[in-house]
């Protein structure tokens, strides 16, 4: 007959041992049950990451990007025929819609009464969507904010030599980590151990932002706005939207530039 003491020993060891096993006890494979991307090379792990994000038919992006010293707030749904969200910066926010070769620009008085624009201007077009000409100067710096693939391709690159990081967790899903340049100078990148080996959160070289992302292939409604609710100026937007003027991504620089 087992003693009372006898039996406490063997119902902590038992917990001891179910703990130590819940938790990942030694010589786990940490891999086990993974898509098995985090046994590649560091290389390999972010060419793999590369390919499922541009294959991917769309994706939500979201977090923080800085530019040519200025810092963007970005939250946008992208797909290969356009996007839509939410850009902030310290001059104030404005939502962007592209579908297509259209795009449009919605933002509050106080965006466009900056500069030549004036208060008049500004009143008209608030909550209106002014559709930006594919000839505007602006056109080309709004676009990049909404085309995914030139978008991630800026975002995702690593610089200095990629080195293979530690398993973890992003919002719930097991991750690998690639490492570029020194302890992640150059940047480091998050990649999903579950199902396709999509990159779910990238931290940008040298401290120029970090993003997430999620809802991979998640397909969402995208339309042109109502004809009621837009405004088309032709040739050009009112000056009050010059993003070089602080608004916006300076001009002719890809808003997924490093930090300068």
């Amino acid at each position: 007959m087992r003693t009372p003491k006898a039996a406490l020993v063997g119902a902590l060891c038992a917990g001891l041992s179910a703990a130590l096993t819940a938790c990942g006890g030694a010589g786990e494979d940490p891999d086990a049950g993974t898509n098995g991307v985090g046994k590649l090379d560091a290389a390999k792990i972010q060419d793999k990451a590369t390919a499922a994000a541009r294959g991917a038919d769309a994706v939500h992006l979201s977090g923080s990007v800085v530019s040519q010293g200025s810092t963007y707030k970005i939250d946008m749904r992208l797909k290969k025929d356009g996007g839509t969200g939410q850009v902030a910066t310290g001059a104030g926010a404005f939502e962007l819609l592209r579908v297509g070769d259209e795009l449009y620009l919605k933002a509050p008085a106080a965006f466009w009464s900056h500069g030549d624009g004036g208060g008049a201007v500004g009143g008209k077009l608030e909550k209106k969507y002014v559709k930006v000409p594919a000839n505007d100067p602006s056109y080309q710096q709004f676009k990049g904010f909404t085309d995914k693939n030139v978008l991630l391709d800026g975002l995702l690159v690593l610089h200095g030599k990629l080195t293979r990081g530690d398993h973890g967790t992003v919002a719930g899903v097991r991750t690998i980590r690639v490492t570029g340049g020194d302890k992640g100078s150059g940047g480091t990148l998050d990649v999903s151990l579950t199902g396709t080996p999509y990159p779910v959160r990238v931290q940008r070289a040298g401290g120029a932002g970090q993003l997430e992302l999620g809802d991979w292939g998640k397909d969402f409604a995208l339309s042109v706005p109502d004809k009621s609710a837009t405004v088309d100026y032709g040739k050009n937007i009112p000056t009050g939207a010059d993003p070089s003027a602080g608004n916006g991504p300076s001009a002719g620089k890809d808003p997924s530039a490093g930090k300068s």
